[in-house]
């Protein structure tokens, strides 16, 4: 999504609700721009985050809250014990 090639992506990011995103790095390759190059860490998806809380337009701690919540919601888990990446 970070990458400047990655248009189709972003197309998609943008037409996809809130409410059925995930946030996720491709760890251990493929390191978010401004990192590339270096090794990928799964720490590194507050940058891809932040990216796309600006491609939707909204706050990144609200782009943090909802998809916390979605990931809670797919795979069942009480949210209240989960840590969003803010």
């Amino acid at each position: 999504m970070t990458f400047r090639n990655a248009e189709q992506l972003r197309d998609a990011a943008r037409y996809v609700p809130l409410d059925r995103l995930l946030v996720e790095t491709d760890s251990p390759y493929l390191a978010p721009v401004p990192h590339r190059g270096k090794e990928n860490q799964p720490a590194m998806v507050r940058d891809v985050a932040e990216y796309m809380a600006v491609l939707k337009g909204v706050a990144v701690e609200e782009l943090a809250q909802v998809t916390t919540d979605n990931f809670a919601r797919l795979f069942h888990i009480d949210a209240s014990r989960l840590q969003s990446i803010r």
